[in-house]
């Protein structure tokens, strides 16, 4: 089953663990890119996407702290872009070595991704993801008032401002992706669910501040270059139902209907597996002869050998 057009949308614990240092997420991902690299040596064509949460989290609190009139922060689409170019950086270097211990000739390209949003999209009125630090109510107060931005009690840990997370509509950059991809290349691209952008009346892109659920550009990313595989790669080799009961059961070929009728039974946790599961779902409906799987970066071996890890296929 070689020559299969993948994508692969690697987790957050890929890239960082406790230790948010460059060198860190560099270690780390020499780690992510030997697992990676199997899929490659398989005869795979392979665009890799990943998370950036902790990263521009951390990116947002060093601008907050040094913000002045002579050294303004960056908006949040700025810094999600400044993310993609470090993690790709990242990746391409640890691809790189990676393909040449292995004698594999192959370049690998990053695209900083624009990520079309509807500015329509309800998710600009129901604010919902929290980023940046944690305030006290009085400072969450004062900071709206002067910034305008909207903050909400964070489960009892403070508050937070929230923006809004809008559902993926098109990739700007998709036809570039595809001609790399077509010529053999490896490309990282969408990262952290891309730059979020909407279109304005004259056709021109505006960055806006928000935040693109990982999971479901890179599914959207999936079905725009019609691959064969979409892998999000998680904590754990499968997915379970009654996660952490006496009858928790792994699942390892399901169909959609199987699967929503689990997320009925709300079975995955909405922060975690769910928007997974998600993706996988919306990936096999609107590509029907491809599969999704759900399983983890050391999983990925076994995947290729064995199908192992959560298969998910239309019916």
């Amino acid at each position: 089953m070689a020559n299969r057009k993948i994508v692969v949308a690697l987790g957050g614990n890929a890239i960082l663990s406790s230790d948010p240092s460059a060198k860190a997420q560099q270690e780390a991902l020499v780690e992510t890119a030997k697992h990676l690299v199997k899929l490659i040596k398989n005869g795979d064509d392979l665009i890799i996407t990943h998370g950036n949460g902790p990263q521009v989290g951390n990116l947002l609190l060093q601008h907050l702290a040094a913000d002045s009139e002579k050294n303004p922060a960056f908006p949040l689409d700025s810094l999600v872009a400044m993310t993609e170019g470090s993690i790709g950086f990242w990746l391409q270097n640890a691809l790189q070595n990676a393909l040449l211990d292995e004698g594999i000739e192959k370049n690998v390209a990053s695209v900083v991704t624009q990520v079309v949003v509807d500015k329509n999209d309800p998710a600009f009125v129901n604010l919902s993801k929290p980023i940046g630090p944690f305030y006290s109510e009085e400072e969450a107060k004062a900071e709206a008032e002067k910034s305008g931005a909207t903050f909400k009690e964070d489960a009892g840990r403070g508050w937070r401002k929230v923006v809004a997370s809008p559902k993926p509509v098109d990739i700007k950059e998709i036809e570039t992706i595809r001609t790399l991809l077509n010529q053999g290349q490896v490309v990282v691209a969408a990262g952290g669910g891309g730059i979020p952008v909407v279109q304005e009346d004259n056709g021109h892109l505006t960055g806006v501040e928000a935040v693109i659920d990982k999971d479901f550009a890179s599914q959207r990313l999936a079905e725009l270059v019609d691959a064969d595989l979409f892998i999000v790669l998680t904590g754990v080799d499968y997915v379970f139902v009654n996660y952490n009961k006496p009858d928790q059961a792994k699942l390892e070929h399901v169909n959609v209907a199987q699967l929503e009728e689990y997320i009925k039974q709300e079975q995955f946790a909405p922060g975690s597996m769910l928007p997974k599961v998600e993706a996988a779902i919306a990936f096999v409906n609107g590509r029907p002869e491809g599969k999704a799987v759900i399983t983890s970066l050391e999983n990925l071996g076994a995947l290729i050998e064995s199908e192992s890890g959560t298969i998910i296929e239309k019916g």
